[in-house]
C-alpha cells in the first residue's frame, strides 16, 4: 500500500477589514470578512517541511490590507484583484479561492438629517461573494446570508405522508419564516463585464420579490421560486443555490388561561428546523467547474 498526499490548500482565514472612505465630511463604510485559501506546488512542505514555495498566511493577511487602502469598490472585483495577485506573483501558487463577506450599515438620522459621520448595523443580510482564480480564469459567486424573511399569512403545508410518528397538524394559513442564504454563479466568461453592484441588488429583489409574492404550499416550493426569480431578472446569472431554514412559529395555547388565540401568539422555536436546500440552474448553464468547491 502506497501513502500519498491528495489535494489541499491553506490561506488566512477572516480577516476584519474596515474601510472608512472620507469624501470631505461626507464618510461611507466598508466592513469585510475576507479569507484566502492557496493552493498548487505545496507537496515539499508537506512531505518534508520546506517552505520555500509557501506564501505566509501573514503575507496573505497583509495584502488583504494593502488592497484595501487603494479602496475596495464591489466586493467581487476586490476579490478578483486578490485572486489574481497571489497566482500572477507566485510560480507555486495556481489556484486562489477569496471569499468575502460584507456586513451592511446604515447612516444614522441626527436632528432629522442624515449624519455624515455616524452608522448602525443593519439587519438587510450580509453580502457575500467567493472567487476562484486558476491562472486562465475566474469563477465568481455572489451571494447573501442570514437574509430573515416572515411572511404572516400565504402559507400552507398539508397533504403529507403519517405514520405512527406523525404528530404535526395539517395546516392551510401558518407562519412562513426563513434566513435566506443564497449563493448565485455568473458565467464565467462575463468575470469582467458585470455590474456587480446592479446584479446584486436586482438579485437581492428578486428573491425578496418571489418570497413574499408566492402564494407557498410548501418551502420547497417558495425556494424554487425565488431562484427561478434570480435566474430570470439577471442574465450574466446561471445557478442559484439556496438553503432555507425553516423558523418555526408555533400557535400558543392559551386555552388553560381562559383566552382563545385567532393566530396572533406565537412560539418562535430556534431549534430544531427544518433545512430546506436545492439547487435552480439554467439549462445551458456552462460548467461550474470549481466554483463550488
Amino acid at each position: 500500500m502506497a501513502i500519498v498526499l491528495g489535494d489541499n490548500r491553506y490561506g488566512k482565514a477572516e480577516n476584519r477589514v474596515v474601510r472608512v472612505d472620507r469624501d470631505g465630511d461626507e464618510h461611507r463604510i466598508t466592513d469585510l470578512n475576507v479569507s484566502v485559501s492557496l493552493s498548487g506546488d505545496m507537496s515539499d512542505t508537506h512531505l518534508t517541511g520546506a517552505n520555500d514555495k509557501v506564501l505566509a498566511t501573514d503575507t496573505q493577511k497583509n495584502t488583504v490590507f494593502a488592497f484595501a487602502r487603494d479602496g475596495v469598490g464591489e466586493i467581487e472585483g476586490y476579490a478578483l484583484r486578490l485572486a489574481r495577485h497571489f497566482v500572477t506573483t507566485q510560480d507555486s501558487i495556481h489556484g486562489a479561492r477569496v471569499h468575502v463577506e460584507s456586513y451592511p450599515w446604515q447612516r444614522l438620522t441626527v436632528g432629522g438629517q442624515p449624519a455624515h459621520h455616524s452608522f448602525a448595523r443593519s439587519g438587510g443580510g450580509t453580502r457575500t461573494t467567493t472567487v476562484h482564480y486558476d491562472g486562465a480564469q475566474a469563477w465568481v459567486l455572489g451571494g447573501v446570508e442570514d437574509l430573515t424573511v416572515l411572511n404572516t399569512t400565504g402559507s400552507e403545508f398539508w397533504g403529507f405522508p403519517r405514520d405512527g410518528y406523525t404528530t404535526l397538524p395539517e395546516t392551510r394559513d401558518r407562519v412562513l419564516a426563513t434566513a435566506v442564504n443564497a449563493s448565485w454563479r455568473f458565467a464565467g466568461e462575463l468575470a469582467d463585464a458585470v455590474d456587480w453592484a446592479g446584479a446584486y441588488d436586482t438579485a437581492l429583489a428578486a428573491l425578496l420579490d418571489a418570497f413574499g409574492g408566492t402564494h407557498s404550499q410548501s418551502l420547497q416550493q417558495t425556494l424554487y421560486a425565488m431562484g427561478s426569480r434570480v435566474l430570470e431578472t439577471v442574465p450574466e446569472i446561471v445557478e442559484v443555490r439556496l438553503s432555507l431554514p425553516n423558523k418555526h412559529h408555533f400557535l400558543t395555547d392559551l386555552s388553560p388561561f381562559g383566552l382563545d388565540n385567532p393566530g396572533e401568539v406565537f412560539h418562535a422555536a430556534d431549534r430544531p428546523y427544518g433545512l430546506i436546500e436545492g439547487t435552480v440552474l439554467r439549462d445551458d448553464a456552462p460548467p461550474a467547474g470549481p466554483a463550488w468547491s
